[in-house]
């Protein structure tokens, strides 16, 4: 995917999640598993190429409930700790 200056980022704490699927049940399907784990914004769907469906949905990264707060604790380096050796920055 090619990105395009001209987009406007999302505002602090959002990210802009775009879904392309075969069928508009699959994205549904996706968006919804992103809505139960973050709060979101209604989904926008849109035709993609060949029949495929193309879903934009905004998901609030600051509030995150259910299976992401519990990832997202996890995940997090502990202050102080830095990046393992493997890891590129």
């Amino acid at each position: 995917m090619k990105y395009i200056e001209t987009q406007t980022l999302p505002s602090l704490g959002h990210a802009e999640v775009r879904i392309i699927a075969h069928t508009p049940e699959a994205a549904r399907a996706v968006a919804e598993a992103l809505r139960s784990c973050f709060a979101g914004a209604e989904q926008r769907s849109y035709p993609a190429l060949d029949g495929n469906t193309r879903l934009h949905l905004t998901v609030d990264t600051a509030t995150p409930s259910g299976p992401a707060r519990s990832w997202l604790a996890a995940s997090r380096i502990p202050a102080g700790t830095g990046a393992h050796s493997d890891e590129i920055c």
